[in-house]
């Protein structure tokens, strides 16, 4: 008897639990785009869904990308690319106030033009996927990310039916000059992606890929089409918030292409004065060789000892030599080796590398990086010819 009890209890909650997420004829299912911020994470935007229905009184957002703090070895996990992140809810009214009042970033909205059927599948998928056990995903900033996920759910909706037809202005491009359009390239965040990042993101993105970017998720959407072109899948869109005008501070001189020309001409000056002298500064060589070895290291590491994909492949290593670092103790020796000399002569061929590679478009470096590279060829050149004067000395 109890048993029996026990179980008519909980299919009538099942059931009761069920209709409360029975969304209303009067419900909206619409998708935010949220404009860049100041910080770097916050450059590119975010998406999430608004569920609106006055009947239930229910106006909750559900986006991607959050991250959970307390997993064990967070920084680890982050840094190796094994992290995973979260689906978030939160109140309409508070989503708004963060964005708008707090960092004054744009709201838009688009009112999806679904069934009542697709709307209640849409919504399914976000209460299923919020529950504890389905939460976390494993994120991927170019395919699997705040705004790819919009475009994912949406179409899991209407059943794979979504055309994405090109919005207008539309021009091919690749992943890094995506990244970079929203990005300052004399900037530090831009020069820290231009290093981190490898030749797998200098490929042209399929008109699809493209949407890997929040604001492309709105553009895509406006154009786009569902049931075979049937009609368009976005009902009606609208500026929910205008980002107010704001003083923007920012001065060259401490941009990375004026501090790394000040390096520049402080290695040259040097390098002049020791040609002129016939010395070395070797400060300045282990300076240099301990630098750009390690360097050298952590791209390596980001390459093969992570997940991350947008590493791969990374040019870099042709200034940022991780061998530098092992052949530190070669500038104590008396007596300089043949083999150390050619190895110099290896650097050298491979900064040339480095402007062949980025003339035709295998990868593109970082510009701010332009005065160091011109000093680092003109110092291994002179140590070239003053370390084979030292070679044949008696």
């Amino acid at each position: 008897m109890k048993h029996t009890l026990l179980f008519l209890f909980l299919l009538l909650t099942k059931i009761v639990f069920a209709q409360q997420n029975q969304l209303s004829n009067l419900a909206e299912i619409s998708v935010l785009t949220v404009g860049p911020g100041e910080s770097l994470n916050d450059s590119f935007g975010h998406n999430a869904f608004r569920i609106k229905d006055v009947t239930l009184g229910i106006d909750v957002t559900y986006g991607y990308g959050e991250y959970d703090f307390d997993t064990h070895n967070f920084y680890l996990k982050f840094a190796q690319g094994k992290l995973n992140y979260l689906i978030s809810k939160l109140d309409f009214n508070r989503f708004y106030q963060v964005y708008s009042y707090y960092y004054n970033r744009s709201i838009k909205e688009q009112v999806l033009n679904l069934s009542q059927t697709e709307k209640q599948t849409l919504y399914n998928y976000l209460l299923n996927n919020y529950k504890p056990e389905n939460r976390g995903y494993l994120y991927d900033f170019f395919y699997d990310n705040c705004a790819t996920k919009i475009k994912e759910v949406t179409n899991i909706a209407v059943n794979n039916s979504i055309t994405f037809n090109n919005p207008e202005g539309f021009k091919d491009a690749t992943f890094r000059t995506l990244i970079q359009n929203n990005l300052n390239k004399n900037s530090w965040g831009s020069l820290g992606i231009d290093v981190a990042l490898g030749s797998v993101i200098d490929r042209k993105a399929t008109p699809e890929e493209h949407m890997f970017l929040p604001e492309n998720i709105f553009n895509f959407f406006e154009v786009a089409t569902i049931n075979n072109g049937e009609k368009p899948l976005v009902l009606k869109s609208h500026m929910l918030y205008e980002q107010r005008e704001t003083f923007k501070s920012g001065s060259f001189l401490t941009s990375p292409l004026f501090i790394f020309s000040l390096i520049g001409l402080l290695i040259l000056y040097i390098t002049y004065n020791d040609y002129k002298n016939n010395k070395q500064s070797k400060w300045l060589d282990l300076t240099l060789f301990t630098i750009t070895g390690l360097i050298g290291v952590v791209i390596l590491l980001l390459w093969f000892a992570t997940d991350h994909k947008g590493t791969h492949q990374n040019y870099n290593l042709l200034w940022a030599f991780a061998l530098n670092i092992f052949m530190i103790g070669q500038f104590f020796m008396e007596k300089i080796k043949t083999w150390f000399i050619r190895y110099i002569k290896l650097l050298i061929i491979m900064l040339c590398l480095l402007t062949l590679h980025w003339i035709i478009g295998v990868q593109v470096f970082a510009i701010g990086l332009m005065p160091f590279f011109i000093a680092l060829f003109i110092r291994y050149l002179f140590l070239v010819s003053y370390l084979k004067k030292r070679s044949t000395a008696p």
